[in-house]
């Protein structure tokens, strides 16, 4: 069975293409930087939950904060090497400031086999980053999508 995930990928046009990204929490990517990135997204199933409210629902949950009220347009969906599909969104995120995120928790058993449960944020950090550098931070499987951005970007009036 697919598993399905929806995510909410904000940019902004000045002074040059970003997009708002999220380093994982958790000890596994803590002393991680390439590939340790991710479009706020999450699970969802596709039978009981929309794509677009998945992916506002994850975005509040994982960052803590309202999604920008803006259009929001879908720009495709991505396989990662698992298999997973994630439905990417974008919108104009030019007024949004990276700031006051409160962020979403796990549980896990860590250390590794010792019975004990810590709980971690699921993002540790976001921010704006041009799309050159979040390609390369970006797990693999979400990197196409900043291509489709790019090629999105390069096809509006002016550009």
């Amino acid at each position: 069975m697919v598993a399905w995930s929806a995510g909410l990928l904000l940019y902004r046009l000045a002074p040059a293409p970003q997009v708002l990204i999220a380093h994982m929490g958790g000890p596994f990517w803590a002393k991680k930087n390439e590939g340790a990135w991710s479009i706020p997204k999450g699970e969802f199933d596709p039978d009981s939950e929309g794509a677009l409210d998945a992916a506002h629902r994850e975005f509040r949950e994982e960052l803590g904060v309202e999604p920008p009220d803006v259009d929001w347009a879908e720009l495709g969906t991505f396989s990662s090497s698992s298999g997973k599909k994630v439905v990417v969104f974008v919108g104009d995120g030019a007024g949004f400031t990276a700031s006051d995120f409160t962020y979403g928790t796990f549980e896990m058993e860590w250390p590794p086999r010792s019975g004990r449960t810590a709980s971690f944020p699921e993002v540790d950090r976001a921010e704006w980053t041009d799309l050159d550098a979040a390609r390369d931070a970006l797990v693999k499987g979400q990197r196409p999508a900043i291509d489709a951005l790019a090629a999105a970007l390069q096809e509006l009036p002016g550009s």
